[in-house]
């Protein structure tokens, strides 16, 4: 490779790298934003968890409970907006068509689908399916209040039977190191979990206006709070990889530059060599 060949690619790699370090940069930033939110959320999910173990003690009956034949389901994928994050994208698009596909004994009216990011509402329409709604923009922004909306009109077609199922396909955030590819059914909500989980009997407080006045309010809420620690979780986890990403990106440029330079100074070298030998053969007449 010529010297003005090698030098170029050096500062064309130094440019990319520039890139990538800044991007990390600003990645981590988010990522560290994401988990507050995350943390900030965390309290009042456990909070909402203690009062609902303990007012589920005996049987109890609530419509979003209801497990009956699926005729009709709502899926809902969580992407990212943009790219440069490895295979999180990948790998939801992929999770999201297998889904679709185990439901291919229903008809496309009857498989509802909905994304939080413009990657994988790309993906889904350039194969065919139909998107009920895309919430572009909510990856990068989570807001409560919009999620908490979408969260209660599928509690509203549930309930009026027009869904039998909600699932949610999305990555659950761990650590900025690891994130874990979850499907998880938000309805109909399964409560013998948490009646296995009672801290405290019922019986030890009054409750006002009744136990099952108080069950009705709070356990809409609590597949609010699902979906928005899904779209905390995967926010996150999208900026911990990306953040990855741009890491290695970063080091790669780091490797290619230190053996370009190498490569550039060893030709500078030989070339330099190269002309003293040619000085020294004609001042000898070699």
């Amino acid at each position: 490779m010529a010297l003005k060949e090698i030098k170029e690619r050096i500062r064309s790699i130094r440019s990319t790298r520039k890139i990538t370090s800044a991007m990390k940069m600003v990645s981590s930033a988010k990522l560290h934003k994401a988990q507050h939110a995350i943390e900030n959320m965390l309290p009042y999910s456990a909070s909402l968890h203690h009062v609902m173990n303990s007012l589920l003690s005996g049987e109890y009956a609530n419509s979003l409970c209801d497990d009956r034949e699926v005729k009709r389901v709502a899926i809902v994928a969580f992407s990212s907006d943009g790219s440069l994050c490895g295979a999180f994208n990948t790998n939801i698009i992929r999770a999201t068509l297998k889904t679709i596909e185990e439901y291919d004994r229903l008809s496309a009216e009857d498989i509802r689908l909905y994304t939080v990011g413009r990657k994988v509402f790309d993906a889904i329409r350039e194969s065919g399916y139909i998107v009920e709604k895309n919430f572009e923009g909510l990856a990068e922004k989570p807001d409560y209040t919009t999620i908490a909306e979408f969260a209660g009109s599928l509690i509203r077609e549930f309930e009026a039977k027009r869904l039998d199922r909600v699932e949610l396909i999305y990555y659950h955030f761990e650590s900025a190191g690891k994130q874990m590819l979850k499907r998880e059914t938000i309805l109909p909500l399964v409560l013998s979990k948490l009646q296995e989980e009672k801290t405290w009997s019922v019986a030890e407080y009054i409750v006002e206006p009744s136990r099952e006045a108080l069950l009705r309010v709070l356990i809409p809420k609590s597949v609010k709070l699902k979906l928005y620690t899904a779209l905390l979780d995967s926010s996150a986890s999208e900026h911990a990889v990306r953040m990855i990403s741009m890491q290695a990106a970063t080091e790669n440029a780091d490797n290619l530059i230190s053996t370009l330079t190498v490569e550039y100074n060893k030709s500078r070298q030989q070339a330099i060599t190269n002309e003293l030998l040619d000085i020294i053969g004609g001042a000898f007449g070699w």
